[in-house]
């Protein structure tokens, strides 16, 4: 009997997991189809560059609170959609999606900083990360690339000589 009762908890467990697997991925696709929603909360800030209510007071050196907003969330949305395609992307390029999050995460910075050149720098603090990032995906690439078609690159010149139509080369990019 005890037996029965491991594999009950055993299953139990791994429907346990395939739940909470379910509920994550529910949470997820929720999130996606709100951002529009999300997006549009701008329009609730006041159109002053002071907020005053009860509790605080806040001044910004944007025209208004509208406009911090709308440049805020104009970059925390796309962030977030990033996060979440890098977190859950399985093919071998994903590492390649951290240079638009590096974007997004320094234009967003740069908002919080209140600076006055918002998305006009943000290009040289990339390039290093680009340097090392870019690569390093295409060598996963090259290696994958090898693996796949082998290393006899006799018979890859012959298949370049090939004369082929167009559309026998694309059929070929998709294989």
């Amino acid at each position: 009997m005890t037996t029965q009762n491991n594999k009950l908890t055993k299953t139990s467990t791994s429907q346990d997991k395939g739940k909470k697997s379910l509920i994550l991925g529910g949470l997820i696709v929720l999130f996606i189809a709100s951002t529009p929603i999300f997006f549009y909360t701008y329009k609730s800030f006041p159109n002053d560059q002071v907020w005053e209510t009860f509790i605080f007071s806040l001044h910004t050196s944007f025209p208004s609170w509208i406009n911090f907003a709308y440049f805020t969330i104009g970059k925390l949305i796309p962030l977030s959609l990033l996060f979440i395609w890098f977190f859950t992307c399985k093919h071998w390029w994903h590492w390649i999606i951290l240079v638009p999050i590096s974007m997004y995460s320094f234009q967003l910075w740069g908002i919080l900083n209140e600076s006055n050149g918002i998305d006009e720098v943000e290009l040289i603090y990339i390039i290093p990360l680009m340097v090392v990032i870019v690569p390093i995906v295409y060598l996963i690439r090259a290696r994958l690339f090898n693996s796949v078609r082998g290393n006899d690159l006799k018979t890859f010149e012959e298949e370049l000589r090939k004369k082929q139509s167009i559309w026998g080369t694309i059929i070929d990019l998709f294989r």
